[in-house]
Order: structure tokens, then sequence, then C-alpha cells
């Protein structure tokens, strides 16, 4: 236990020192997020400084790999990869949006051909390594799936990294919300006698986002963007399949879920009628229409994310 506390503390601080050292270069880059126009409650943001995903990221990166040490098992590298990997698609994204001084990356397409060819990369090496478990929710049960992991896996991506994304809507709400993912999701694992290289991977990244929320809650000094939002959805899908955990990403990232189920609603919705289900999708847009802050949405986020967790854990307590 002592290993991990000092996980999170040595990610929390380090965190804290890249975004210190990266918000100033941020803003003399101009590297501001150029806000939707029809977001209106938004537009005092315009201009704040994006891509905050290079300060804590690496940070959680380094710390997890110094932890886990270069003897951590193969899940633990392949985990950290992909993530990474997808934290270049993110960069990608908000550079080419810079680069516009627009609020256009790369193309949907373009998006979601990266996304599937990193997710299809971790799905073989699943189902090549044996890591085609999958755990029943609330139970100690558990079946292996062998080679439907493929698709599974693909599925399991795309949706907790597009899941992640669509959360990332308001000042501290993807990092608060995250937070409590990973923090559930490593008791998981240690609570289960799964991978410990996983579980401090997930420490550190618990610590890491810690710091950054430091300057990302409202009023935020700094956005993670894309850079950020996309790697955290590769390393959470990551860190559930290694562990046979995918089907409890539905229950500890129940928001990423609600996130994504609001946006696909109100378009199927308003294809067939013509009229909206929701003031504005993402549901975190409808919640704040009504009149609730942006601190309120991220910490109600923050709490049944919380909450969900402490559920999964139940069966091994």
């Amino acid at each position: 236990m002592k290993e991990y506390i000092l996980c999170a503390l040595a990610a929390f601080l380090l965190s804290f020192l890249f975004c210190i050292a990266l918000i100033p270069l941020l803003r003399r880059m101009k590297a501001g997020q150029n806000i939707l126009s029809y977001v209106k409650e938004h537009a005092y943001k315009s201009g704040t400084p994006t891509m905050g995903g290079l300060a804590f990221l690496p940070a959680a990166a380094l710390v997890s790999l110094f932890f886990a040490g270069f003897q951590a098992d193969k899940p633990y590298f392949v985990a950290l990869a992909v993530g990474l990997g997808y934290l270049v698609v993110g960069f990608l994204d908000d550079f080419l949006k810079k680069r516009h001084k627009e609020n256009l990356g790369l193309r949907p397409y373009q998006k979601i051909l990266f996304q599937l060819a990193v997710a299809l990369i971790a799905s073989v090496y699943c189902c090549m390594n044996g890591l085609t478990i999958l755990r029943i929710p609330f139970t100690t049960l558990a079946f292996d799936v062998g080679w439907w992991m493929l698709p599974l896996g693909v599925f399991v991506y795309l949706a907790t990294v597009n899941g992640v994304n669509l959360t990332d809507g308001l000042d501290g709400l993807a990092g608060s919300t995250c937070s409590s993912f990973f923090l559930a999701l490593a008791l998981l694992i240690l609570l289960q006698g799964e991978s410990g290289d996983i579980a401090i991977l997930c420490i550190s990244l618990v610590g890491a986002i810690g710091a950054f929320l430091l300057f990302n809650v409202n009023r935020a000094s700094v956005f993670m963007g894309d850079t950020g939002s996309l790697s955290l959805g590769g390393f959470a899908a990551s860190a559930a399949l290694f562990t046979g955990n995918a089907l409890a990403i539905p229950f500890a990232g129940i928001m990423f879920v609600l996130s994504s189920i609001s946006v696909i609603m109100q378009v199927i919705y308003y294809k067939k009628t013509g009229k909206r289900i929701f003031l504005m999708a993402p549901i975190h847009h409808h919640f704040q229409h009504l009149g609730y802050s942006e601190g309120k949405i991220s910490y109600c986020y923050f709490a049944v994310t919380a909450m969900m967790g402490l559920l999964l854990l139940i069966p091994f307590l």
C-alpha cells in the first residue's frame, strides 16, 4: 500500500511541475481553444490554452514506469504504448485546430481510422496472449471469450475513447470523472489479485490528473484537449481489457456512457423528427442550459462515478 501512495504523490508532484512549465509555453505559442459559436456560455473561454494532456500524461507515464520498473509485465507496457498512441492522435487533432485557427482538426474519418488502427492492434494482442477473460461485474465469476475478444476489444476501445472525449466539455469534468474511474479500477484490480503493474499505472494517472485539476477546474487555466481525453480513454480501455474488467467500464465509467448515449439519442431523434430531446448534447450541456454551474455538474459526475466504483468493489470485500 505504501508503494501506491508514494506513486500517487510522485505523479501529483511531477504533473504539477509539468503543468507550471507547459502552460506559459502554450500561451506563448498561442495554442488557445477555439470555442464553438453555439456554446454561448463558453465564449469567455476562447483562447484558453489547450493540449494540457502533454503535461499530466507524460508525468503519469514516467512515474508509473519508475515504480513498475522495466521488469514490469508485458500488458503494462502495451497499455502504456496504447495510451500514448492515442495521445499522438489527440495531439495531431489539437495541433491542426491550432494551425487552422478553427475548431476543425483531423477529419472525423481520419480520427476514426487512427483510433481503429490502435484498437485493432491492442485487441489482436489480447487474443494472441490469452487476455480474453471477462469478469462479471458485482460477482466473482469470469469466463473466457477467446477470439471474440477481437471485435469486443475494438468496440470497447472506440466506445471508451470517444465516451471520454465527449465528456470533456466543461472545466474539470473529464478530469474529475477519470480520476474517480481510475481509482476505482485500481482498487478493483488489486482486490482481484490481477496485475499490480496495471494498478500502478492507474494510480499514477489518478495522481497526475489530481494535479492537472488544480489548473483545470472552473475557471480553467488550461484544457486537456483531445491530447488528454483520447489518451485517457485509451488508458481506461487498456487497463480494463488487460485485467478482464471490460464489462466494468459501463458501471465505473457510467458518465462516459451517459455522454455517448445522449449524443446518439439526440442525433437519431433530431433526424427523425426535427426536434431535440435535450437542450444540447452531450447531456452535461443540457444541465448547463438548465442553470447548473460547471462546478456542480463536474462534482456530480465525479460523485456518481465514485459511488458506482465502490459498488463494484463489494464482492471482494
